[in-house]
């Protein structure tokens, strides 16, 4: 081999070392690999897991209640007005008014029995209909309500369902009997002046 030729290859090799060495840097080199590199695992941020979401929590129904007005005595062993509150809920039982008139009609629960709560209100006197207009609420019920007991009956039956109707309706409310406006009520022809006020019977 002739000394010119030895020279080049000496030249060559030293050429491929150095182009080795630079190929080896640039792939080395922090933040300038235009490639990947074969083998090589890459890294993925982990996603932090999604926010729960605060759970609504359901509030409960405040409670609400009718007044019925039944009779009892107090202390002193002296007959008076018992006021007893019914639960009532609006989506199952439906008019208020309406309600606590069929409340009334129906009269004490066995509980209440046993504290002395009775009513004067004759068994058998049914609700013919209860109305609801804009101005006004009519109680319809039918004859059972004004007859038997005397007297005496009579005045605490309508104070009864006076007071009743009163708590439980802010309208002016009107009693009927069997369809017709009851200004006489019972045998003895007790007047009754409507709408039903504390002030219907004079007392």
């Amino acid at each position: 081999m002739r000394a010119d030729q030895k020279v080049f290859l000496g030249i060559l090799g030293v050429a491929m070392v150095a182009a080795s060495v630079y190929l080896g840097l640039k792939l080395l080199a922090p933040g300038e690999s235009t490639g990947e590199i074969p083998g090589a695992v890459q890294e993925q941020p982990v996603a932090p897991p999604p926010a729960e979401q605060p759970q609504e929590v359901e509030q409960p129904k405040p409670k609400e209640y009718v007044d019925i007005v039944f009779i009892g005595q107090n202390d002193n062993n002296e007959e008076v007005y018992k006021i007893v509150k019914r639960e009532y809920d609006p989506e199952i039982d439906g008019s208020k008014i309406k309600y606590a008139i069929s409340s009334l009609i129906l009269g004490p629960k066995q509980n209440e029995k046993a504290k002395g709560v009775y009513s004067e209100i004759p068994g058998g006197t049914e609700i013919l209909a209860v109305q609801e207009r804009p101005d006004k609420v009519i109680i319809n019920l039918s004859s059972q309500f004004e007859y038997g007991g005397g007297t005496d009956s009579v005045y605490k039956r309508l104070f009864q369902l006076i007071k009743t109707a009163r708590k439980n309706t802010e309208k002016p409310v009107y009693l009927y009997i069997e369809g017709h406006q009851a200004d006489v009520i019972g045998g003895d022809g007790i007047m009754l002046t409507q709408p039903l006020s504390d002030s219907s019977l004079g007392g």
